[in-house]
């Protein structure tokens, strides 16, 4: 048995690494992925991304503002130098980043994506953030648990 801090601290490193999801959308009855390019926020709570105005899956967002997001770490090697093999999929709903925030935001995503700067600059584009409800982690076949949001934060001490 895996202790949970050790499920706590992969799924934290693997957000904190990868730079991209599937991101999962639907819109009467019709579903559709993406792959997008995230930044983790908050421990994990908050995943920022940004998309088109004009494209499918910004309106599917705006008619259903749920969705599901895979993040694969199968080919991330752990510090033991050997695959970790942790699969994560985030539930939770997208809104558009409040101007209060956006700056922060903004720079946060451009950090861990420079290579985004132009695409961001667009007139067209808008910057998102699912707020996470929970995750699933899977780590085998046999081995999926669901964490709730807030296991993932650092423990008061």
């Amino acid at each position: 048995m895996i202790p949970p801090t050790a499920i706590r601290d992969s799924v934290r490193t693997l957000l904190k690494t990868t730079g991209f999801a599937v991101l999962a959308t639907e819109n009467t009855g019709q579903p559709h992925t993406s792959l997008i390019a995230i930044t983790p926020l908050d421990e994990g709570q908050r995943l920022v991304f940004a998309t088109y105005r004009n494209t499918r899956k910004f309106t599917n967002l705006m008619q259903n503002p749920r969705v599901s997001l895979l993040i694969d770490g199968r080919y991330r090697e752990a510090a033991s130098g050997t695959p970790d093999g942790l699969i994560l999929s985030a539930v939770g709903r997208v809104r558009e980043i409040d101007a209060a925030t956006l700056s922060h935001q903004l720079a946060a995503h451009l950090q861990k994506h420079p290579d985004l700067t132009t695409f961001m600059q667009a007139p067209d584009c808008v910057l998102l953030e699912v707020v996470v409800d929970r995750y699933q982690v899977v780590r085998g076949i046999d081995d999926v648990t669901w964490w709730c949001v807030d296991d993932l934060k650092t423990p008061a001490e």
